[in-house]
């Protein structure tokens, strides 16, 4: 199993928005960067991924499964992108902010600190484990 961020504007797409989509998930569209779509293409049914809230949140609040693989986009009309499909898991029991994870030492190589304009992004086992820890969250 591999983990995996997925940020959104919760003023597009918000957490509640996931949850009211039930077990059949809801298409990641949208996404338009090329190392975005390959971190899509990568994903397995059953990987598991953040759910973090940007622009004026910033924090995971919650975690979702991949159900669908990676498949076309009907919002791309070039063709070139594809989407995966997300059903939502469980909310973080404390939603673990950026400012907490730029704070520690241990999330400092994290590709939402290096990379942070980058809409999906990979989580290694070890930085998952931290924010679950945070998160005060057990799966």
């Amino acid at each position: 199993m591999q983990f995996w961020l997925l940020k959104t504007e919760p003023s597009t797409w918000s957490w509640q928005d996931q949850i009211d989509r039930g077990d059949a998930g809801e298409g990641w569209d949208g996404v338009r960067n090329y190392q975005a779509s390959n971190n899509m293409k990568a994903m397995q049914i059953g990987d598991l991924a953040f759910f973090y809230h940007s622009v004026n949140e910033k924090q995971i609040v919650g975690i979702v499964e991949i159900c669908a693989r990676y498949h076309p986009d009907p919002t791309d009309a070039s063709g070139r992108f594809g989407m995966v499909t997300v059903r939502a898991v469980k909310p973080l029991n404390t939603p673990v902010t950026l400012t907490d994870i730029k704070a520690d030492e241990r999330l400092q190589e994290m590709a939402l600190v290096r990379q942070s304009r980058l809409s999906v992004t990979p989580v290694s086992a070890k930085h998952w484990a931290i924010i679950m820890q945070k998160g005060n969250t057990a799966i």
